[in-house]
């Protein structure tokens, strides 16, 4: 499924919003930046501080957050029952498939785009070849149409995986910025090496403030797409229910005109 054109405005408003934020300075924040240090002692940090404070690695974690809010509101609109299983398409192929009008059912799949139409619509293709090539089919298409909703959420997984290391290893290089500045100076205060090794934690904090809700976020999609699936092919079985006894009364009936076959007797020859 293609992202829709209102997640394509969300994202770019989001992404937007996020340069605006980091990175469109004031000039009055040079000028006062005295000022600016002397009133962040009394008041917390907000997070745009935070993200500063954290340098280059900072701004990439705000740009990964970004990116995992967009990506969750898509899943959001998107990963739903009304948007995989499009209200009333089974039971408007369920009636088509009862009055044998096979071109109307794959009409109907192709006007509510989504998980469950495309399950039947690879169901109808099939339709005479008989049940057991329907029910493959349409298990195909489950398995097909699932690994791509995983797909679109894997990226979740990525950004919790990827953040924390970024948060470390800011920390890491912060650290070692904060030691030499301790080599260079004989009798360094506390006060001075403060500033570097909170700057250095930032970046942890920021990447364990992405990973938590990333991967939290894709646990829950995971277990709803899990739901979902089950739950549309199960849809898919009941619209085809009707087909599948019609096909084995045929089957059946066939048989009993046909007779039980004979057992072959052997022959013996006399000698």
């Amino acid at each position: 499924m293609n992202l829709p054109d209102r997640s394509h405005f969300l994202f770019l408003t989001l992404i937007l919003g996020a340069a605006i934020q980091l990175f469109a300075v004031p000039a009055v924040a040079a000028e006062t930046g005295n000022i600016v240090q002397a009133e962040a002692q009394t008041q917390p940090l907000q997070f745009t501080e935070l993200v500063r404070a954290g340098g280059a690695i900072g701004y990439v974690i705000g740009v990964l957050s970004l990116i995992m809010m967009a990506l969750i509101i898509d899943h959001l609109l998107n990963i739903r029952r009304s948007t995989l299983m499009p209200p009333g398409l089974a039971e408007e192929v369920h009636r088509l498939l009862g009055d044998r009008d096979i071109d109307a059912a794959k009409q109907a799949c192709e006007e509510y785009p989504g998980f469950l139409s495309r399950l039947l619509s690879a169901g109808l293709d099939e339709i005479g070849v008989g049940y057991a090539t329907i029910e493959k089919a349409m298990e195909d298409a489950a398995v097909e149409q699932a690994a791509r909703l995983f797909r679109r959420i894997e990226y979740l997984s990525v950004i919790g995986t990827i953040v924390p290391m970024l948060g470390l290893m800011g920390t890491v290089w912060g650290m070692i910025q904060a030691f030499v500045e301790f080599e260079l100076k004989a009798n360094p205060q506390v006060s001075e090496l403060a500033p570097g090794i909170y700057r250095a934690l930032i970046t942890t904090l920021l990447g364990l403030g992405v990973a938590v809700p990333s991967l939290s976020a894709f646990a829950i999609f995971r277990n709803r797409i899990d739901e979902l699936v089950a739950e549309s092919t199960l849809l898919a079985e009941h619209v085809f229910a009707d087909f599948r006894r019609m096909t084995q009364k045929k089957s059946e009936s066939r048989v009993k005109r046909q007779g039980p076959l004979a057992p072959a007797s052997d022959s013996r020859s006399s000698s």
